[in-house]
């Protein structure tokens, strides 16, 4: 039945494709070669047809057969392009060349046969199209090599144009690749890649035709995943950058008091508590801790997992009082070549049994008005009045720590941290009394 219906269409277009007209026999004719470009109107001509006529003679029908027959009809002794609203001559659809017959019947027993092969003369009538596979996200390793190939893009053009490429300098992330050879498509890496700074880039390409007068181009967005890799050593926390520009950590030192009769707890420190991370944030591997320096015959004890440091017992008593310094180390589990290194400082401190005292309750002073800025506070005698304060946790009475204060604060007055007290001579009157605390 399939067959059936196909003949009963050959036959039809045969049909529609004929041409009666009164000629002489079917003579004189040739196989047609001609050209036609793509996107020609309706009416095209293609060729005149060489068959010779005789006065007198019986009737010729002309007949378009052959693949592409329906691309032509003929208008006397004329062949023409035949097009509709829904189709027009598209060489990258049709291919290079269209085929059909010619056949010639005179009182419909055939006398000749003709080939015709036209060919179609492109266009520049597309644009480039990048290739799917080329242009979806992909990822590099951010150890990949400065001046290597990292990837490459493609793009055709349906016309066989020349592509060239490029990319936007617009884009935020192109001073990372560049193209050296622009027909290439392919995108060398110009700078080093960081995880833990960038982990997705993204630039425009551009694809345009390099041997059109039109210069039709397309752009395309591409996404550069990177890739963790475990190129970076732990740092202890808090992280205080080398540099804003330089993602490079300077290890705190911590520190912590502790007292002469303090023993078997675990220790506070400041900034913080002694922890470090994987500079691979990416990866996150498994840490191990360690006193390597400083831990004084094991009177300090690590734990290796988390990092807190005990002081298993009791500085001596008996003994000034001293400071520890101690070196410890992170590194990676499986890989204790990428380490890092911080000091710990345990200050030991006297225990503080009694406060300081004034060695009295009421000092007098005086000053001499005047016009200078500042002066110093006198006493009988014209001696420099001078604060002091005994502290019974030394053995000379002497604390070195001690800090004086004004309160509340004075604008006319300010103590030293010697305990002598300076006035703003310029700003007192002759006779006024100021009591301070």
């Amino acid at each position: 039945m399939s067959r059936s219906f196909c003949l009963l269409l050959w036959q039809a277009a045969l049909r529609v494709s004929c041409h009666v007209l009164t000629a002489s026999l079917c003579m004189g004719g040739s196989n047609i070669f001609a050209s036609v470009r793509e996107n020609s109107p309706l009416g095209q001509f293609i060729s005149d047809i060489s068959i010779r006529s005789d006065p007198g003679a019986n009737t010729v029908r002309l007949c378009l057969t052959g693949p592409n027959a329906n691309w032509f009809y003929l208008e006397g002794r004329t062949i023409r392009l035949n097009l509709s609203a829904s189709r027009v001559l598209d060489r990258e659809v049709l291919g290079p060349f269209l085929i059909a017959e010619l056949t010639c019947y005179e009182d419909d027993i055939k006398q000749s046969h003709y080939r015709i092969l036209v060919e179609i003369q492109n266009e520049n009538d597309n644009k480039p199209k990048f290739l799917e596979e080329t242009i979806q996200p992909f990822s590099i390793s951010e150890v990949a090599a400065v001046n290597s190939v990292v990837f490459t893009v493609k793009a055709v053009d349906s016309d066989g144009d020349m592509i060239s490429y490029t990319i936007d300098q617009s884009s935020e992330d192109a001073c990372f690749f560049r193209i050296d050879l622009p027909n290439s498509g392919k995108v060398v890496l110009n700078k080093p890649l960081d995880y833990e700074s960038r982990t997705r880039l993204q630039i425009i390409m551009w694809a345009q035709e390099s041997n059109t007068e039109e210069k039709f181009n397309i752009s395309t967005v591409l996404t550069v995943n990177i890739e963790d890799v475990d190129d970076q050593y732990p740092h202890f926390l808090p992280c205080t950058p080398v540099s804003p520009d330089v993602p490079v950590c300077m290890n705190p030192t911590y520190s912590a008091n502790i007292t002469q009769k303090y023993q078997d707890s675990v220790l506070e420190f400041s900034p913080g508590p002694i922890r470090a991370k994987d500079g691979d944030r990416g990866i996150n591997a498994p840490l191990l801790y360690t006193i390597l320096s400083g831990d004084d015959h094991g009177r300090f004890v690590m734990d290796n997992r988390t990092g807190e440091i005990r002081l298993t017992r009791a500085v001596d008593d008996q003994q000034p009082a001293v400071n520890f310094t101690l070196t410890v180390m992170v590194c990676q589990v499986e890989d204790r070549l990428k380490y890092s290194l911080a000091t710990v400082l345990v200050r030991v401190l006297s225990v503080n049994s009694f406060p300081p005292l004034f060695n009295t309750t009421t000092f007098k002073g005086f000053i001499i008005q005047s016009s200078s800025p500042a002066s110093i506070v006198s006493t009988y005698g014209n001696q420099v009045l001078q604060v002091q304060v005994f502290d019974w946790d030394f053995p000379d009475g002497v604390n070195p720590n001690i800090r004086f204060f004004l309160h509340p604060p004075s604008r006319l007055f300010q103590v030293t941290q010697e305990g002598v007290l300076i006035a703003r001579t310029d700003k007192l009157q002759a006779f006024d009394r100021h009591i301070l605390q």
